[in-house]
């Protein structure tokens, strides 16, 4: 079909997993605030003019909206002690307004409405995840090699690309974590690996070379797994939940990892990617199948939650920062220190969305290409 690959696919495509990711994160805020006695007054997906909207029975205004880059639930009494009374003026509330007000909520309260959105997206990467597992299985790929770099102790032993690995130091081996677990436990130690080339079973000895990772010495053999070499491992309804949470956790650790190695400068900002490497990245995915699409979003939904429990004024995390000093001091921050920290959240979040959108520009060839039109 002419539509897929085009540019409309992709921005369809991202439109679609960013409106349910929105959604989800949004439900967690609702629902949470619902439980707490707050009244939503707005529950909104996407920004800007509304396209189509209607009212619930308890008076939540819920809306599409044009521009399609978010979402937000707007609770009544989110800024203070006044409302906005019928002749457009400000006034008190009254006892009854306050008993339906999120700022009126006990601070527990007001902290679970807050982190709910995070532990949504989280909720629903692990309910994806082990529904994905269950119809489809677990992917995995296979001890076997992909490419080999450079001057690793990979290329040193011999390694070819598409070596299936079946034992390392006699110790049988199926997957490719198999194989970087026992590689990085064994760092500067010559070991042997039962290699199986074409109709040939071979041994090469490899010495993993030493890298120090967060202060531990690790071993890495220098090759990539064989994408043509991928087995699917099937499950049972509970043994797919148990899969979704260690997946889930081994995708936090990861994404934690990285963004730990970015802020001590062991790794290249040039990878941090914004909207438009998202959208492409869904569309591509998509591409793929459904079942590829759908482990895009759970992880995708992973990053948003965890993104927004950093602790930055604008962002969810940020607003639990303030609760905590809150717990702590007994009593809120002053409206200033407030008002001074969401605008520091406000330029800090702006200048990180130029930031990914400046290198989705040169990671794309956007710049490259008007560069070459005007030269």
């Amino acid at each position: 079909m002419e539509f897929v690959g085009s540019v409309p696919y992709y921005v369809f495509v991202f439109v679609f997993v960013l409106s349910v990711l929105v959604f989800v994160h949004e439900l967690g805020h609702y629902l949470i605030a619902r439980w707490a006695g707050v009244r939503i007054e707005v529950f909104s997906i996407g920004f800007g003019p509304e396209l189509r909207g209607w009212n619930d029975k308890h008076g939540t205004r819920w809306r599409v909206c044009a521009l399609p880059l978010g979402g937000y639930v707007k609770m009544f009494g989110e800024n203070g002690d006044t409302t906005t009374g019928e002749d457009g003026e400000e006034r008190p509330m009254t006892e009854a307004e306050k008993s339906g007000s999120f700022q009126h909520k006990p601070l527990g309260k007001r902290a679970a409405v807050v982190a709910a959105g995070p532990f949504a997206n989280f909720a629903f990467t692990i309910v994806v995840l082990a529904g994905l597992f269950w119809a489809v299985g677990q992917p995995y790929p296979m001890a076997a090699v992909g490419t080999v770099q450079e001057n690793s102790a990979a290329a040193e032993a011999g390694f070819e690309s598409g070596d299936r690995v079946l034992s390392i130091a006699g110790t049988p081996v199926r997957w490719f974590d198999d194989l970087k677990s026992i590689v990085e436990k064994n760092p500067g130690i010559a070991l042997d690996f039962s290699v199986r080339r074409g109709d040939q079973i071979l041994t090469l000895t490899a010495v993993p070379k030493s890298r120090d990772v967060a202060g531990e010495a690790k071993g890495f053999l220098g090759v990539s797994p064989d994408p043509e070499q991928i087995e699917t491992e099937t499950y049972g309804p509970l043994e797919a939940i148990a899969a979704g949470f260690d997946k889930s956790w081994t995708m936090t650790k990861q994404i934690l990892g990285y963004l730990g190695e970015l802020i001590t400068g062991d790794r290249g900002s040039e990878e941090l990617g914004g909207p438009l490497m998202i959208a492409k990245m869904s569309g591509d995915v998509a591409q793929g199948g459904l079942s590829n699409l759908v482990f895009f979003m759970a992880a995708l939904s992973l990053n948003l939650g965890l993104i927004n429990l950093f602790p930055i004024p604008m962002l969810d995390g940020g607003h639990l920062v303030f609760y905590a000093i809150e717990a702590i001091r007994g009593r809120p921050m002053g409206e200033r220190a407030q008002e001074y920290g969401f605008r520091f959240g406000l330029v800090l979040v702006l200048a990180l969305m130029v930031f990914a959108t400046w290198n989705d520009l040169v990671n794309l060839k956007i710049v490259q290409f008007f560069t070459d039109l005007v030269s």
